[in-house]
């Protein structure tokens, strides 16, 4: 393995066609010079340079190395230069991820916004659950995450923090045809022996499991259903009735309507986790993602 010294140096030397003026221009002295071109030498095993009597020039050897050299040289500098942009938050990549009904409006009305005033960063957006999310920034996977507390808790991991961006409000999904669709509150006890459509996690209590003891009950079945697409299947065929949060209203299809559950109020809150050390471009975007849940067209 050749070090970047010794290959920058060669560089010099043959840019120079001398061991004494790649030594000025480096600041080394020229004995230091052809110890270092020596040691390379006996590294490439076999002379780099035509020694001349007034310098020196490469040979095949050295040519072939020196092609090598400017290569590696000019991609550290070039990744020096990205590097630096990205600490200093222009270019690069960011990568962000969110749960399933952060990305309906919310995530892609701050992305939106970000990539206008930011075209030169690339973002890459992955969608996952939120403890998933928060695992992928502590292992250094993601720069940042839309995470929510909804259904069993706000996750948490080693070096990540959290800043809580907005409430979220749950409502029940119900097919218009359903007799309590053109109520305007709920009474959840009215809804003791629907179908719930849920996917909690097996053994872990969930705000449904809380707003149906406070309403005086437990759930009758439940159906499991992990994506809101086929939530929303299930109830418009009248297979059941969920807990839908408001960001998710825009994607309601018009077969069903979102009704307040009178007197409970459940929902959820919804925060940004970043790493212990965040990116100014994550912090950039935090920041939008803030404005953008202040703004009536997200909620």
């Amino acid at each position: 393995m050749f070090e970047i010294d010794a290959l920058r140096l060669l560089v010099t030397v043959a840019d120079t066609g001398s061991f004494t003026r790649a030594a000025v221009r480096l600041n080394y002295t020229q004995s230091a010079v052809s110890r270092r071109i020596a040691s390379l030498e006996q590294r490439a095993g076999g002379p780099l340079f035509e020694r001349l009597p007034r310098g020196v020039r490469l040979n095949p050897a050295g040519h072939a190395l020196h092609r090598h050299a400017v290569d590696v040289l000019d991609r550290l500098a070039r990744a020096e230069r990205e590097v630096a942009a990205i600490h200093a938050g222009h270019g690069g990549t960011l990568r962000v991820g969110a749960f399933a009904t952060a990305n309906i409006s919310l995530l892609p009305a701050a992305l939106r916004a970000f990539q206008r005033a930011r075209p030169d960063i690339e973002v890459i957006a992955v969608e996952g659950r939120s403890n998933a999310l928060v695992q992928a920034l502590a292992d250094g996977a993601l720069d940042l995450a839309v995470v929510s507390d909804y259904p069993s808790g706000l996750p948490t991991a080693e070096g990540v923090t959290t800043t809580r961006l907005l409430r979220d409000e749950l409502f029940v999904v119900l097919p218009r045809e359903h007799p309590l669709a053109a109520a305007a509150t709920v009474d959840l006890s009215d809804l003791r022996d629907e179908a719930w459509l849920q996917d909690p996690p097996a053994g872990i209590p969930t705000l449904l499991d809380d707003v149906c003891a406070r309403a005086g009950f437990t759930p009758r079945k439940l159906i499991r259903i992990a994506e809101w697409t086929g939530k929303f299947g299930y109830a418009a065929a009248g297979l059941g009735v969920a807990l839908v949060p408001s960001l998710a209203a825009w994607a309601v299809p018009a077969e069903l309507v979102l009704r307040p559950l009178d007197g409970l109020l459940p929902h959820r809150t919804i925060h940004t986790a970043l790493p212990a050390t965040a990116l100014p471009a994550a912090l950039t975007l935090r920041d939008q993602l803030h404005a953008t849940s202040d703004g009536a067209a997200v909620r």
